[in-house]
């Protein structure tokens, strides 16, 4: 099976199920499981934060993040369609009383510097307390520069707004742009990276920043359930992930693009954009049918409905260079040369 619907839908490779059932483990609510205390070491460092937490997801980590940076009746900004507003089911709100304030993003995916400007709320009992700007690098697989996001970053700073990054595939981002995690990562007081993501390991995200606020991230971890105990065996999988399976993204990325460049060619086919591991594609044809046609020959997309289409897909660990052939070559079957 072609798994193009996520970059998420990695299995292990073996040398990762070696270094997982390897691990050494302790009890990681007493903060004695050595393998999550070494990742969380190793995060802090690669990234030049002070300390860092293992969290269950990319979701759990930007809500330890929004819980730790704001207080009940202050206010996140962010992108309208970013991931922490949009598609994190509104746990800011929920478990925090924190206000979403969206703005404009731009086409890159970076908030409007000029919006978040309008979005600051002056100092007045009647509204809510601005406190954090959030960012997130990649979106939908594009890539902001360094230079690019400290607009945004910028003007926050001069609001005296905390900034977050939502680094869900932030290696993606480090590997186009040919610089280390630290330096990508350097304007932002807390960082959320997924390890299960492009890095292919089975679950867990990293949230990074200051001692203190990681310290109060740790606590709200436990009052939302993710305390676990010898999660040592998942950890090893993610220290794994970050000594070998970082570099390999810049093939991610070259397939996506030959993908693109292939399907391009097909008449019924508009190519959206193209950028790191993720293409987005307009079909001018009916969708559920094509993904059905699709799945026949074993390979699975997510296709919507309506006309024309939308579809992403994403190159992954799993995804090989004859893979990338062969939809091609379904594509052009399903929907004439």
């Amino acid at each position: 099976m072609i798994d193009l619907r996520s970059d998420t839908v990695t299995r292990p490779t073996a040398a990762m199920k070696t270094a997982m059932f390897e691990a050494e483990v302790g009890d990681d609510v007493f903060a004695s499981d050595p393998t999550v205390n070494r990742l969380e070491a190793v995060v802090a460092e690669r990234l030049g934060k002070e300390a860092a937490i293992f969290v269950t997801s990319g979701t759990q980590s930007n809500l330890c993040a929004l819980l730790a940076h704001c207080q009940r009746g202050e206010e996140y900004i962010a992108g309208d369609l970013s991931h922490i507003y949009g598609h994190e089911a509104g746990g800011g709100a929920v478990f925090g009383s924190i206000q979403p304030q969206t703005v404009p993003m731009m086409a890159d995916g970076l908030p409007d510097p000029a919006a978040i400007e309008s979005a600051v709320k002056p100092d007045d009992n009647h509204f809510p307390i601005s406190r954090l700007l959030c960012i997130e690098n990649t979106m939908d697989g594009k890539v902001q520069s360094i230079d690019r996001m400290n607009e945004a970053v910028s003007v926050g700073r001069r609001h005296g707004l905390s900034i977050h990054l939502d680094g869900a595939r932030m290696w993606n981002a480090s590997v186009a742009l040919g610089v280390s995690g630290a330096e990508l990562t350097a304007a932002f007081d807390t960082v959320s990276m997924c390890l299960s993501k492009g890095l292919g390991a089975p679950a867990g995200s990293v949230l990074s920043g200051p001692a203190d606020l990681i310290a109060r991230a740790r606590r709200w971890r436990k009052m939302l359930g993710g305390g676990m105990r010898q999660s040592g065996v998942l950890a090893a999988a993610g220290l794994h992930a970050l000594d070998h399976h970082v570099d390999r993204l810049a093939d991610d990325h070259e397939r996506a693009e030959r993908l693109a460049k292939g399907l391009a060619e097909i008449p019924a086919v508009t190519v959206v954009s193209q950028a790191t591991n993720m293409v987005w594609l307009d079909i001018h044809t009916d969708g559920p049918t094509l993904q059905y046609q699709l799945l026949e020959q074993d390979i699975e997309t997510l296709v919507g409905e309506g006309s024309p289409a939308t579809c992403r897909l994403v190159c992954h660990l799993d995804v090989t260079d004859d893979d990338i052939h062969t939809t091609i070559k379904a594509f052009t079957g399903a929907l004439g040369a």
